[in-house]
C-alpha cells in the first residue's frame, strides 16, 4: 500500500538526519496518514479513505467532502477518490 493521501497527494519525503557532529545521513519524512470515513451529504454515505490530517483540516475547512473534492484538481486525488467526485457530480447534476 503506498504512502499517500487520497485527497492531497502529499507522500513520502527525504531528506537527512544531522548529528551534533554534522554527520548526515539519509532519512525518509513519512506522511501523518489515518483511516477515516468521510460523509458525502449529495451521497448520503460514508466514504472509507486514507488522508492524511492535514487533508482533514483542509475538508473541515471546505466545508466538508463534496466542496473539498469540487475544488480539487484532479491530478492529486487519488483513482479512488475521483470515483466519488464524478459520482457526487453526477447527483448534484440530476438534483
Amino acid at each position: 500500500m503506498a504512502r499517500r493521501c487520497e485527497l492531497t497527494g502529499k507522500g513520502v519525503q527525504s531528506g537527512n538526519n544531522v548529528s551534533h557532529a554534522k554527520n548526515r545521513t539519509r532519512r525518509r519524512f513519512l506522511p501523518n496518514l489515518v483511516n477515516v470515513t468521510l460523509l458525502s451529504e449529495t451521497l448520503g454515505t460514508g466514504v472509507k479513505m486514507r488522508v492524511s490530517a492535514h487533508a482533514l483540516r483542509s475538508v473541515e475547512h471546505r466545508g466538508g467532502l463534496d466542496a473539498f473534492l469540487a475544488k480539487a484538481k484532479n491530478t492529486d486525488l487519488s483513482d479512488n477518490a475521483l470515483q466519488i467526485k464524478r459520482k457526487i457530480e453526477r447527483a448534484q447534476a440530476v438534483s
